[in-house]
Formats: C-alpha cells, structure tokens, sequence
C-alpha cells in the first residue's frame, strides 16, 4: 500500500491537470492566427456563384461562403488596380498616399515597372506591422505599386521594401503587351498620335533641309541639325519604350532578382500554386501571413490549356474558372498541415469587371451583376462593389451573409489587430476592424460614409444611415457612355473628368437599399432628397478638412519610362532571360 502523502501527491497533481487542461486555450483563439489573402484581378461580383452566377463554376470561391462570411456590400477603394491595391495594403483612401492618380493621359495607374512613382515609403502596410509581431510574409503574384525610385537598385517600392519577406511574382500588372498575339493595350491613344507628330515631325525637317538648300528661307543649319537632332531623339525615346515593353513591363521576379524577362505565361498558374505551397509548408510551424495576388482575371485573360474551352463564356470564363481551381490547390496545403482552424482566408478582387471587353468580344467582357458601371468608372456601384469572402472555423460562423457598408481598407486593421500589432496612431486609417461584426458584436461596421474617387475627383458619396437601416449615395460626376450603352466602348477606360463626364447639378441621389442598380434617383424637390443632402456635404466638408497635401506617385515625370530605372536581368538594353527553366 502507497503512503498517504505520496497518494495526496498524485491526487495534488491530477487536480492541477485537470485544471489545466480545462483553462487551456481553444486552438483558434491561442495561437496568432495565418492570415491567408486571395484578391483576383478585375473580377466582377456577378462572375461568381455564390454571388448568383449559375453560368461559371467557382466551386471553391463558394465554398469559402458556405463555410465561412459572405460580404454583400464590400467596396473598394477605386475601380483601378494600383490605386485600389495602396488602399488595401495601407487601410488608407488613394488620395492619402499620393496614389490616386491622374486622369491626364490616362495615369491613373502605374505604366511601367521604370517609372520612380509608387507607393511611398513612408506608408505602413499590415505586411510591415505583422513582419514586427515575428509573421513569416509573403506576396506571390502581381504587385503594381512601383518598384524603384533613384536607381535600378534601389526597389524603395519594391515588396521588400513594403513588409514583406518574400516575393515572388510580377512588379507590374499583366497585359496585353504580355501575349505576343493580341494587340496593345498601353497608352494605345499615345501611340497613335506619336505616329502622326512623327510624320509631321520628319516632313517638316525634309521641308526645311529643302528650303535652306534653295534659299527660300534664312535659317542656319546649325537650327536645322539641332532641332533634327532633339527631335530624333525623342522620338526614339518613345520607340524605344514602346516598342520592347514585353521586356520592360512583363518581367518576374523572386525576391529581388529577375528570373523571367519576358515571362512565360504558359508556365505561371502552375508556378504560382507551386511556390504558394511551397510558402505555407515551410511555415507550417510558426504564424504567417501570404497574399496571393491573381495575374487572373485581367487581360488578355491567358488560360493554360487545361482550361481552355471548359466553360460557357470562352475564354473569359476558362479564365476564372483556372483561377478558382487555383484556390483549391492551395487551400488543399491549408488542410493537409492540419492549418485549417488557426488560418483566417480572405477573398476579394481589386475592383469591379472590365465591361469595355477586348477585340469587340461580347465574350471577353466582364460582369457585374445587376451594378452599374465597372472598371475605371469612378463610384457608379459595378466598378466599386466587390466580392468579399471570410473563413475561419470555430472563430467566425459558418454560411452566413453580412449586408453591411464593409471595404477593402478595412484588412488593414483586421489583420493587424488579429496578429498581435497596432495601427500607426500619427496618421488617419480608413478601415475599421472587421472582427467585431464578423463575430456578431456589433451590428454596422463603423463605415458611416464612404468617399468615391476617379483619380482626384470626388465622383460620390455613400451614407450609411443607421436609424433607417438606409443606403443612401449621392453621385456628383459619373462617365457618359455612348447613347443605349452601359460603358465607355471605343475608349481603354471611362474619363474621370472633361467633357465625357456628366457634372450632375443638382446632385443624384439613389437609396440604394432599395434601388441598388441606380436606376431611378429621388426627385431634387423631394423632402427626402432636402434632408439627405445637407448630412452628405457636412460629411464631405469633415473628411476634406482631413485631406493634406502630398506627393502625387503617378503623375508626370513620375509615370514616365526612366531607362535607368528599368529592372534587367542583363546589361541594359539587353533585358532577357529564363532562370527558372534553366536546368
């Protein structure tokens, strides 16, 4: 027989175990949580089937719904690329961060990976402040935020340089310049009145050469060589960038090193699942962070074979469903490190569909379900309004939908907040912690009003009214499309100002709770439209009160092809190479 005390002993420590083992944590709430981020390029909210497309398969996308938070009001915070993805990294609107753009000659994105403009680093985005908490981060995909500033060498925009540890993917954006067989798609105007001004340009130096010669005029030929010469040269310049963009613009890159100039687009859906896989198993052990940034579904919509030829909308519809298929892969390393039920997944896209379309293909033209408007069309509903996705088992409930004001910018503080940082206190974030009405705390998200821009200009405003559970926007300039149309067809993107926009005076007021297609405003000598509108212009005379001066990343100079800024995986010129298919 045991002596009493040894069996108080044991009696002592099992109570301790036991104790313990009931105070222990949940696995979801104990550890830092991964933070897995999928955002698709250009993917419209009606291209999707738990958003009520019953013409494509998204098997996988829907699935995320059916097991996690569906966000049926999720707004980005432009309808184009690099103004859109700066937001979301920085939780702060474009026209913060200098990188809203410029309507212009069409700037309103950056046009070349040698161009020193960019999101500045003076930003913080949740890669910087998770990479702070111990986060393993990691972007894989397209980035289209700039890469250097002074040197080829310098990447002050590059990913690195931005939060995050690892990059493998493309600094710039796909295009069409991308695919040898389809036509261009950059600065297509600019090109075609760089060709007349240089017929006029060689005409007129014949003109003078012959004039000097015969002794009509009385011109130096020192004038003639000299304005021959500037002329060339400038020209050239253009050609020179135009001509060889594949290798300026559609280059890939592993960290800081070029491995692809051009790329191969038939090898990158395979490549991307690959490192994407690759990322989360050598991370599986400590908490990490990945975004996985589709080149999918931008133009010119490249799908590997596989796919080719498998859904009803051609080559449009291969294409999202090759990008869901995507998702699955990756999301099966999620569920074969046992990950599942400590990574928190979001999806997304950067903005609503391209409706302008490529070649004159009703087929190659995107959707936005029953929105107004798509891509680069300021704050009509279909350029803005985007899926928004969130899964995380045992933390967040399942098959449920959120009708709520929600945004982009608002995982900046989500995820922060989740991985144990804080948001910078000397500065204004826009996004709100989503975890509070996701959990089903708090009823609204916080977003009382959203601001609409087209490059600079203040294109709508959205109020959130509480009491009524009401939706109201208010549209001050919106594109004019040709008549009968719904887009702005023969151009690349609708103008934000000029003479191809309406100026609405008096404004256009929608509820869109109940018309959410905007088609039918209140009358301006409404009672209702007399209450509404004054709240809305306090609100926008508050949030301009808060704007500042500051660098503007995409205008002039700092959008131009700057040869010494070019990345190359050579001497320059000569930019070729193929790292990753080299044995």
């Amino acid at each position: 027989m045991r002596p009493l005390h040894d069996l108080c002993y044991m009696a002592i420590l099992a109570f301790l175990l036991l104790v313990l083992g009931l105070c222990e944590p949940n696995e979801a709430t104990s550890q830092k949580p991964n933070i897995l981020l999928f955002m698709a390029d250009d993917l419209g909210i009606g291209e999707i089937g738990c958003y009520g497309n019953y013409t494509i398969r998204t098997p996988n996308i829907d699935r995320l719904a059916l097991e996690g938070v569906k966000l049926t009001q999720h707004i980005s915070a432009a309808s184009v690329c690099s103004p859109s993805r700066s937001a979301f990294l920085t939780g702060r609107y474009p026209i913060r961060t200098g990188m809203n753009g410029h309507d212009n000659g069409g700037k309103r994105v950056l046009l070349w990976n040698a161009a020193s403009g960019g999101l500045p680093t003076n930003e913080t985005t949740f890669a910087k402040v998770l990479k702070e908490q111990g986060y393993s981060t990691g972007i894989i995909g397209k980035w289209h935020l700039g890469v250097n500033c002074n040197s080829m060498d310098y990447f002050c925009h590059h990913p690195l340089n931005h939060g995050f540890d690892f990059f493998y993917g493309i600094p710039f954006t796909l295009v069409n310049e991308c695919e040898p067989s389809r036509p261009g798609e950059i600065a297509v105007e600019y090109k075609e009145k760089l060709w007349f001004d240089a017929q006029v340009f060689f005409i007129t130096v014949l003109t003078l050469i012959a004039n000097k010669k015969w002794k009509l005029i009385d011109i130096t030929w020192t004038v003639i060589v000299i304005f021959a010469l500037s002329g060339t040269l400038f020209f050239m310049y253009w050609f020179i960038a135009f001509a060889f963009q594949p290798y300026w613009n559609c280059l890939f890159m592993r960290n800081l090193e070029i491995v692809e100039q051009p790329m191969d687009l038939k090898t990158k859906s395979g490549q991307i699942i690959k490192e994407a896989k690759a990322f989360i198993n050598r991370n599986e052990d400590k908490p990490f962070l990945l975004f996985v940034s589709f080149l999918h579904i931008h133009t010119p919509h490249y799908t590997t074979k596989e796919f080719r030829g498998r859904s009803k909308h051609d080559l449009y519809g291969d294409n999202i469903e090759e990008m869901d298929w995507m998702i699955g892969q990756i999301l099966e390393s999620i569920d074969h490190n046992n990950l599942k039920n400590n990574t928190l997944i979001y999806f997304t896209s950067d903005h609503g569909a391209y409706l302008e379309g490529m070649e004159g293909s009703p087929h190659l033209k995107g959707s936005n379900g029953i929105y107004r408007g798509g891509k680069g069309m300021g704050g009509l509903e279909g350029g803005i309004r985007v899926p928004g996705i969130l899964r995380w088992p045992g933390r967040l409930p399942a098959n449920t939908v959120i009708d709520k004001p929600t945004s982009l910018m608002d995982i900046f503080p989500t995820v922060t907040n989740l991985g144990g940082g804080m948001p910078p206190k000397d500065r204004i974030v826009d996004g709100k912690d989503l975890m509070p009405l996701l959990e089903g705390h708090v009823l609204n998200s916080g977003h009382e009003f959203m601001f609409h821009y087209c490059a600079g200009h203040l294109h709508a405003v959205r109020w959130h009214q509480t009491s009524s559970e009401t939706i109201w926007k208010v549209h001050y300039i919106s594109p004019k499309f040709p008549e009968g149309a719904g887009a702005c067809y023969g151009l690349k993107l609708c103008p934000c100002s000029g003479e191809k926009v309406i100026y609405h005076v008096p404004p256009l007021l929608y509820n869109l709770s109940s018309d959410p297609s905007e088609k039918n405003p209140l009358p301006s000598d409404s009672e209702l439209y007399s209450k509404v509108l004054p709240t809305i212009q306090k609100a926008i005379a508050r949030h301009n009160a808060t704007l500042h001066k500051v660098p503007q990343q995409l205008y002039g100079l700092n959008n131009a092809w700057k040869p010494w800024l070019q990345p190359c995986c050579g001497t320059f010129p000569f930019c070729w190479c193929n790292k990753e298919n080299d044995p």
